[in-house]
């Protein structure tokens, strides 16, 4: 009897083992489901919160390029408006001296009248280059093209300008005016800092892409030890919203190149 009572008691005793293993087993599975769970959703939140920033990023940037663009037609419309018309009337009243004034100073009045309608014609091309609605007409090349005839003029580099394949109308227009934008902040910088002689542009276009090229032949540098300026930011930033590759490069005395790749194919 006390056999059997010995055997019922180690009975109830594996029995309980079994049970709080069972239960042990289930709880930390639980446990376990919860934590998965809890880190699915967390990570989940936190994707949700990347996402929400990028776009808020990606309005913000959008907006200060819709404000930009805006500013620059209003100064685009004000050079050609006002500023083109005043130096037309001085134009004009230089040619009327030219022809009053001693053969002494005619020759002087006369250089002046051509400052003038040089300067006038600076002005026009300037005011083509900031005008967001030109470059809607004129599209990207052609637009390209009249700010290296620009530049050429300008005495201060000399540019070239290479088209390869068939030229593509984009599906955005508005992706056009970034484009230009970019180059024209390369443009811009090389002028200002490179004291380059040389400024050579290439436009490739490929099966899926655009592949633009650009580079000078000017003093260069370190990017590294560059601290990142509103212009090159704002090139990276553009190109961020084309979806674009932006590659910039430079080498102190070997001069500094931008390779940009637009998918125009979406």
């Amino acid at each position: 009897m006390q056999e059997r009572d010995q055997i019922i008691s180690t009975d109830a005793e594996r029995d309980l083992l079994i049970y709080m293993i069972i239960v042990l087993i289930v709880v930390s599975t639980l446990v376990i489901l919860f934590f998965i769970v809890f880190q699915k959703r967390k990570n989940q939140l936190l994707k949700d919160k990347i996402e929400q920033q990028r776009k808020f990023d990606e309005e913000l940037i959008k907006t200060q390029q819709e404000i930009q663009e805006e500013t620059l037609k209003h100064v685009g419309r004000e050079l050609h408006d006002n500023v083109g018309q005043l130096l037309v009337l001085a134009t004009m009243q230089m040619k009327a001296a030219a022809r009053t004034v001693k053969d002494e100073a005619k020759s002087k009045v006369e250089n002046a009248a051509m400052a003038l309608k040089e300067s006038l014609e600076e002005v026009r091309a300037l005011s083509k280059s900031l005008n967001s609605d030109v470059i809607f007409n004129l599209g990207f090349d052609e637009t390209v093209k009249n700010e290296i005839k620009r530049l050429n003029k300008t005495g201060l580099i000399e540019c070239s300008l290479s088209i390869n394949g068939e030229k593509v109308d984009f599906e955005n227009k508005k992706d056009e005016i970034i484009l230009f934008r970019i180059l024209q902040e390369f443009f811009s910088n090389t002028l200002k800092y490179a004291e380059a002689e040389h400024l050579n542009v290439t436009l490739d276009y490929q099966n899926a892409c655009l592949a633009i090229n650009v580079e000078d032949d000017g003093i260069g540098c370190e990017l590294d030890n560059v601290e990142k300026g509103s212009g090159l930011i704002n090139m990276e930033k553009r190109a961020e919203l084309l979806n674009a590759k932006f590659k910039l490069t430079s080498q102190p005395e070997m001069g500094t190149s931008l390779s940009l790749m637009y998918p125009f194919k979406k």
